[in-house]
């Protein structure tokens, strides 16, 4: 409960909780505009390098590993 002190405030989303209409077009500009760098988010694995994938996920060296299927 310390966290909360001093004005600050926890805010969450549950799925499901976005209005795609008006959400998915803030990030396309959020995107075009160089402000939502996906390339620093999301990085891709073939699927025989999964367990990189989990351990940069734990490290924090990637935010959303994305395992690729061929």
């Amino acid at each position: 409960m310390t966290h909360l002190l001093f004005g600050r405030t926890v805010r969450g989303i549950l799925p499901g909780d976005s209005q795609p209409k008006k959400f998915l077009p803030q990030l396309v500009k959020l995107f075009r505009a160089g402000l939502f760098p996906t390339d620093r988010l999301i990085r891709h694995y073939r699927l025989d390098e999964i367990e990189n994938a989990i351990a940069d996920m734990k490290s924090g060296a990637t935010i959303k590993p994305v395992l690729l299927m061929e």
